[in-house]
């Protein structure tokens, strides 16, 4: 078992009659930046709230480095919580922010001395000591608030949304300094956030909550590349839909048929044991689907379509095509080379297509 591990064994909170986490099993491994992302009110933070022993579960255990949680309290758990708000005691200084931990536990002056000067240097704050919080930036109150965290030295930090005050810049700045950090001190991470791109960015693992219940983990590119439902094809990214039914399978090979009319046939990777005849829906990412004003032999599936709206977005071209499909698709085209070449316009007809390997097929929801 490694140091930070974390195991939740069938967890269920319930706040009277809404059950706000269902019946929830995870694994957290030691040194892991693993982040648990879904919308508002879907769990994610009870959880964590669990993990630190703010919040009982009402059923199932928390074990934490192989040891039985029960109602072990917050401050006899090692870990440390980060939270949104930052709640750094506006009248003391930077220093006195940081050292509180090691003020209640009575370490003597020079060592508590000592630890601030190694964490203002690991949060690049040198010299920042004397400084009250109002006189601090947005980013600077949130290394601050991770040093007084870190400074206790916990085998596991649970980070609360700790960048949504930020604004986007520096909130893509922190997240870059954020991972280094927690490779720097190789404890584990386990952050919440309804940022997708946050958790794609940051996470060695994602859990993708909704409604109190995990419906996949997995590696940043297995949750993108390959979702096991609608929702997480849907939250995580942007994906094209077509709902219908798997009517064939060849090995690794599935015929779906559209549910309109006319029916269109899709030939996608079987990647799920689903059977012949079982409702499904095809997701398909924007970026996978091939734009084009001729028609490519090599690729099976083909929609013939009019542009409705074209968007700059600086390192792709967005494309809304209307087919014969009834629901207008989204396509990104990267942009290369000379500005302007290869675009396409409104009004222009278009074909779309794209590998078997591109589409996932998925149980309709």
């Amino acid at each position: 078992m490694s140091v930070g591990q974390i195991t939740l064994s069938s967890i269920t909170k319930r706040f009277g009659d809404t059950v706000a986490v269902d019946d929830v099993s995870l694994q957290i491994e030691g040194g892991e930046f693993f982040s648990l992302l879904g919308p508002s009110g879907c769990g994610k933070t009870t959880t964590l709230r669990i993990i630190g022993g703010f919040v009982y579960p009402t059923a199932g255990e928390v074990f934490i480095n192989g040891e039985l949680m029960a109602e072990t309290p917050p401050y006899r758990r090692p870990v440390n919580t980060v939270f949104q708000n930052y709640a750094l005691f506006p009248h003391k200084t930077v220093a006195q922010n940081i050292a509180f931990g090691l003020q209640m536990k009575k370490l003597p002056k020079t060592e508590i001395s000592h630890a601030i000067e190694r964490s203002l240097d690991l949060i690049q704050l040198p010299g920042y000591g004397e400084r009250k919080p109002n006189e601090l930036s947005g980013g600077e109150k949130q290394r601050v608030a991770l040093a007084r965290a870190l400074i206790n030295e916990p085998t596991i930090l649970l980070l609360d949304e700790p960048l949504s005050a930020l604004d986007l810049k520096l909130r893509k700045q922190m997240q870059l300094e954020l991972k280094a950090l927690q490779r720097k001190v190789g404890i584990t991470f386990v952050y919440v956030t309804h940022d997708q791109g946050e958790a794609m960015t940051l996470s060695d693992r994602i859990a993708v909550m909704n409604e109190g219940r995990i419906l996949q983990v997995g590696m940043p590119s297995e949750i993108y590349d390959s979702p096991q439902s609608r929702f997480v094809a849907d939250f995580i990214g942007t994906s094209n839909f077509f709902e219908g039914t798997l009517i064939s399978t060849d090995g690794e090979l599935a015929e779906v048929v559209s549910n309109t009319k006319p029916p269109f046939k899709f030939v996608c990777e079987h990647r799920e044991n689903i059977t012949v005849d079982t409702p499904v829906t095809v997701a398909v990412r924007p970026e996978r689907i091939d734009i084009s004003a001729e028609p490519n032999s090599d690729l099976p599936n083909c929609l013939r379509g009019v542009i409705q709206d074209e968007s700059y977005l600086g390192t792709t071209q967005q494309y809304t095509v209307q087919t014969d499909y009834p629901t207008p698709l989204i396509i990104h085209q990267q942009n290369i080379g000379v500005k302007g070449v290869n675009r396409f316009k409104q009004g222009d007809t278009v074909y779309l297509q794209w590998a078997t390997e591109s589409a996932t097929v998925l149980r309709s929801d």
